[in-house]
């Protein structure tokens, strides 16, 4: 054990671990996370937050992440690379650690230009891979990245994101090794549809032996209609949805899709809990927080481990 972290825990234990995410207001009304956090938190062991997903200007995933944390729930707070540089995210590291944030996901960002601030300049002082070794720094060695002594380290269970199916794919494999070798203690997958083309992702993961070195949760996204699948499929870059999927989707009643689409994403965590290195699972229910559970049910893991 490195963190006090619960996911670490359950992890650690051998269970199969769930995590959801609040995506924060636009706003400055800290009752929508209540709210948000409140349909999920009897079904899985960490909450992220996610820190101005596709570049729009949300409440941060620092605020965020504080208000769950006096809800007696556990945030992991995602941090990106894109809006700070190495002072500004090792400050944040910090500051979460003293308010108890013991979980964090490392990420580069969405670039400016599919936000609502085309213009704003990406900072990208550093990349998602720096940012690991820098959290692992300061949390094993208690120093800053510059090497100076800290005065209390953060203790953090380092996490990051992973695309198996982005282009080029033969190069997905190498960049979780570097993420690995950075430091990185478990890693949430992009949303899954082609379950043929992760496995194969994953064939190449067991040959390199990184499955034994990282947890990998695999990403669950169920789909609300016809119209969000083919959304994802043409327009959302580093997606994979496949003709069949959009198939079942537009072969049920517009009123029947929502349960389809809840249909897939259980279907696919059934199958994918049988794979060899998958420890478990991210659902990512976008403003749909309030069927988690029933997803979670549904595919057998509920009741949540005791840790």
């Amino acid at each position: 054990m490195k963190t006090e972290s619960r996911l670490e825990k359950v992890l650690t234990s051998g269970a199969m671990a769930v995590t959801s995410e609040v995506g924060p207001p636009r706003g400055v009304n800290a009752e929508i996370v209540r709210t948000k956090a409140n349909m999920i938190k009897d079904h899985v062991d960490g909450i992220n937050v996610t820190d101005n997903q596709t570049a729009m200007v949300r409440m941060s995933s620092m605020a965020a992440g504080v208000i769950i944390k006096q809800m007696g729930l556990d945030p992991i707070i995602q941090m990106v690379t894109r809006d700070r540089n190495r002072l500004a995210c090792q400050s944040e590291i910090i500051g979460a650690a003293a308010f108890g944030i013991d979980t964090m996901l490392c990420l580069s960002g969405d670039h400016p230009k599919f936000g609502d601030h085309a213009q704003a300049k990406g900072v990208y002082d550093i990349d998602s891979i720096q940012l690991i070794q820098c959290v692992k720094k300061m949390r094993d060695e208690g120093k800053f990245q510059g090497g100076a002594e800290m005065k209390g380290s953060p203790q953090m269970f380092i996490g990051a994101a992973a695309n198996p199916f982005a282009d080029p794919f033969e190069l997905r494999v190498m960049r979780l090794a570097k993420k690995v070798k950075a430091g990185v203690d478990f890693v949430q997958t992009q949303c899954i549809f082609n379950l043929d083309k992760f496995e194969t992702w994953m064939d190449g993961v067991e040959e390199r032996g990184l499955d034994d070195q990282v947890h990998i949760l695999a990403g669950i996204t169920p789909m609300k209609s016809v119209g969000m699948a083919r959304y994802m499929k043409n327009r959302v870059p580093g997606m994979d949805v496949p003709d069949d999927v959009i198939k079942r989707m537009a072969g049920v009643s517009k009123e029947q899709q929502p349960e389809e689409g809840i249909k897939i994403a259980v279907e696919s965590m059934e199958r994918l809990k049988e794979r060899k290195g998958v420890h478990g699972f991210h659902i990512m229910a976008i403003e749909w927080e309030e069927r988690v559970a029933e997803i979670v049910e549904k595919a057998g893991m509920y009741p949540r481990p005791q840790v």
